[in-house]
């Protein structure tokens, strides 16, 4: 999903779940819904941006924070 007031592009779902942006930059960014560490065991990246744990996250609300976080760098 991708629209004005983003400024990165959702490339759809990888293999095991694992949800995939990407900045205008080129950068990329992983997520997955139940655990963070597949993304990241998946990808060998890092989470670049906390997500709240009391929160319960979808894909559009993790598009809403890593777009936050690429405006601040």
């Amino acid at each position: 999903m991708s629209g004005p007031k983003f400024n990165i592009v959702y490339n759809g779902e990888l293999s095991d779940g694992v949800h995939n942006w990407q900045s205008i930059s080129g950068s990329h960014y992983y997520w997955h819904p139940d655990w963070m560490h597949i993304a990241e065991d998946i990808t060998g990246h890092k989470a670049v941006t906390p997500l709240a744990k009391d929160k319960q996250h979808d894909k559009d609300s993790v598009q809403t924070e890593l777009s936050k976080h690429i405006e601040q760098k």
